[in-house]
């Protein structure tokens, strides 16, 4: 399904990140929050150095262009700052059902309210605007902190794929697989405003 009318570049508005469509020339962008961190260097994870950052941003909008994909760069309010990205992926409009994926950020902002947040604005329009019925979310078996934040929002996990995908290196990965669906929504979203309510 080409130009699916299901997913389109949108912007939405936290108050502390704004989610904003990606652009071709987000790439030096980019590649400056990775170098919070050095996260190329992450075995278990793809985020883009200079010299792959193009082909990144090149495969994101081939997916969007089949109507699978919408991606975004993570915008830090108070200082209109690019801090990371994530997108909707391998979305199945005919099924409403899609993946929030693709997702990292600086390492200064890792740990903070700026996930909780991303992840509030994603389901949100997700739930109340796509109406779907369930939202996927895949992390590689070792990568142990992003398993824990992804139960943090409450996601359930489906289960393990066991050789899912072979990596860059030659390894294969087990692809750990969450889900939220529909059903579950207000009590997450409730839980994920709980965590950001201002502290007194």
């Amino acid at each position: 399904m080409h130009n699916s009318p299901w997913l389109n570049p949108i912007t939405l508005t936290g108050q502390t990140v704004t989610l904003r469509p990606l652009q071709k020339d987000h790439g030096p962008a980019l590649v400056a929050a990775a170098s919070d961190g050095e996260l190329w260097n992450l075995w278990y994870t793809p985020v883009p150095a200079a010299d792959t950052v193009a082909a990144y941003i090149d495969f994101a909008f081939a997916e969007q262009e089949l109507g699978r994909a919408c991606a975004f760069v993570v915008v830090e309010n108070a200082t209109s700052e690019i801090v990371g990205t994530t997108r909707f992926c391998n979305a199945e409009p005919g099924r409403r059902r899609l993946e929030i994926g693709y997702t990292w950020y600086a390492r200064r902002y890792q740990r903070t309210v700026v996930n909780t947040e991303c992840k509030l604005l994603l389901l949100t329009h997700a739930f109340e605007h796509l109406d779907a019925i369930a939202v996927e979310f895949r992390t590689h078996w070792h990568n142990q902190a992003s398993r824990d934040a992804i139960a943090r929002l409450g996601a359930k996990q489906d289960g393990v794929l066991r050789n899912h995908q072979q990596m860059a290196d030659g390894s294969y990965r087990d692809t750990v697989v969450f889900s939220i669906i529909n059903h579950e929504w207000l009590a997450v979203k409730a839980g994920l405003t709980y965590k950001l309510r201002p502290r007194t």
